[in-house]
């Protein structure tokens, strides 16, 4: 990345945007993740997990970060560095909406252990502190409690159901949509 690279940190991990580089880490991630994440994410072809397809895909990453309209997080463990995370802030519109879209990933070893509002809540924080954004969106699969727990504790707050909202797994699926407004710099 041309500019200096953010770095947080929350839940014993480093949390920063991962540069061609890196690909190694997501594709030995997503392959890790294959069967977990299947449920809640569209179908994937093969390709989708191979390293030059990471490899275009964060160098894309890099430059939506640079002109603001997306900020891709991964989450490395301190002591294993291996990626056990993924927070994603995607679709920026700038002017007078200020807001963006919320969607992550966890590793099938870290859910359930508390990790991943940490390491949301860190990424949040930068968005609303360092790229002044007023309103965070996000949505969930009515089956997803998982979802629905993390955005609540997040203080997310509940504004409705779109039917036929994405198309997960195969299905298009309908979504409870959320919404986290940026109450200090209204």
């Amino acid at each position: 990345m041309n500019q200096a690279r953010v770095i947080l940190s929350a839940a014993d991990c480093l949390i920063t945007p991962l540069a061609v580089s890196d690909a190694p880490l997501i594709v030995d991630y997503q392959r890790r993740n294959k069967s977990h994440l299947a449920p809640w994410e569209p179908s994937r072809s093969q390709q989708y997990y191979e390293l030059a397809t990471w490899q275009a895909v964060l160098k894309n990453n890099q430059q939506l970060w640079q002109q603001g309209s997306a900020f891709h997080f991964a989450a490395l463990d301190q002591t294993s560095a291996k990626m056990i995370a993924s927070i994603n802030f995607t679709g920026v519109i700038r002017g007078v909406f200020q807001a963006c879209y919320l969607g992550y990933s966890i590793d099938r070893r870290y859910q359930g252990q508390g990790k991943m509002q940490q390491l949301c809540q860190a990424c949040i924080d930068y968005i609303f502190e360092q790229q002044n954004l007023h309103r965070i969106m996000a949505a969930h699969m009515l089956h997803n409690e998982r979802s629905e727990r993390l955005l609540t504790r997040l203080g997310f707050e509940y504004e409705g159901l779109a039917k036929d909202y994405l198309k997960i797994a195969g299905q298009w699926q309908d979504h409870k949509l959320y919404a986290l407004r940026n109450l200090q710099h209204s």
